[in-house]
């Protein structure tokens, strides 16, 4: 990485340039998450033992008047929740079930978008709710770093999303595009014989996701200490299609404050045609680490918590929602003893919940 602020999380890695900005994005494999989701839709489920300890035997959803999103019943975190009350750690199974009892993103993994796409959308709109998904698979992705990768080319790219675009088909999804890409562009990340292609396939996807009747579409915008102006973000939102899309995405794996973020989109979406933005909360709830700049406060910071949970009362006409877009539990990198990005880490996944008010 070259030093900023990255976001981690539910799926990949994002790069940053001075240590406050990024945030890093860990790709989770959500091919196993895919599989997992057609199998409950046959009636599979964990088992909890038959132990009385308040807990649900499965993540239930949430009511449709606080978020529409779907919870996935088989996730890491309620798999860990489940293997927590087999081994009469109910305590740790009561933290553990803060993230798994709320809708997080599914990150669509390389191998079978069409195959996780339509798990997804399926299993969501078989409970009556929306599927939350990311695709973060751009070509030259995450500058190198942690989440280094993507397809291999234009072409490639664009295979891969027909897949997803196939799996949705016309079932209801919030989709949030490319997580990293656009603001690498800005803060010069991306090598300059890469940014024309990118701007051409961002576009290409904006305009194919929005085609779909029932999904929206949010492009990422980076997080106030990342970009901090937000005029540097109103040139690459419109090449990428700003327009067309719903609005755009905050503080994707990040840890800055939800009242910074709400002031920045403010900002942002002013200079932009009014477009309404979301905001990440999954980790935010103490804010970001101590220590300024310093490029290792956004890769597994000590002392996080989980932020408000996802739902649509975000009492500001301007933010549609608060999400989960980073899957909390999940590692940024292999810094501060975590695992490789993406992989879920259950001694943090602890500590986020602790932290939580």
């Amino acid at each position: 990485m070259d030093g900023n602020l990255r976001r981690t999380a539910g799926g990949g890695s994002p790069t940053g340039r001075s240590g406050a900005g990024r945030r890093r994005l860990a790709h989770p494999g959500a091919a196993a998450a895919g599989a997992a989701a057609l199998l409950l839709l046959a009636g599979c489920s964990s088992s909890d033992g038959g132990k009385d300890d308040g807990l649900p035997a499965a993540p239930g959803q949430r009511p449709k008047s606080v978020t529409p999103f779907w919870v996935n019943p088989d996730t890491k975190a309620a798999r860990q929740m489940s293997a927590y009350r087999k081994d009469d750690k109910a305590a740790d199974a009561r933290l553990v079930n803060k993230i798994a009892a709320q809708p997080v993103a599914e990150w669509i993994g390389v191998d079978d978008p069409q195959g996780e796409a339509g798990g997804f959308t399926e299993a969501a709109a078989k409970a009556g709710r929306e599927a939350l998904l990311v695709l973060y698979n751009i070509p030259h992705r995450d500058c190198g770093s942690y989440s280094q990768g993507g397809a291999a080319d234009g072409n490639a790219y664009r295979a891969w999303l027909e897949g997803v675009l196939k799996g949705i088909g016309d079932r209801p999804a919030t989709v949030i595009l490319e997580p990293d890409a656009l603001p690498h562009l800005a803060d010069k990340c991306t090598p300059q014989k890469f940014q024309e292609e990118r701007y051409a396939l961002l576009t290409e996807a904006v305009g194919k996701l929005k085609a779909l009747p029932h999904t929206k579409v949010y492009l990422d915008a980076g997080n106030p200490h990342w970009i901090k102006d937000p005029g540097r973000m109103v040139d690459p939102l419109k090449r990428a299609g700003i327009d067309r899309a719903d609005g755009f995405a905050l503080n994707i794996s990040n840890y800055q404050t939800t009242a910074e973020n709400t002031k920045y989109g403010k900002q942002l979406s002013a200079m932009v045609g009014g477009k309404r933005f979301v905001i990440d909360t999954s980790r935010n709830g103490n804010g970001p680490a101590p220590g300024g700049d310093d490029p290792e406060n956004w890769c597994n910071p000590p002392g996080r918590a989980l932020g408000t949970p996802p739902t649509t009362r975000t009492a500001d006409p301007l933010v549609a929602d608060y999400l989960w877009i980073k899957r909390p539990g999940e590692s940024d990198g292999t810094c501060k003893g975590g695992p490789k990005a993406g992989a879920w880490w259950p001694a943090y996944a602890l500590g986020l919940a602790r932290g939580a008010k």
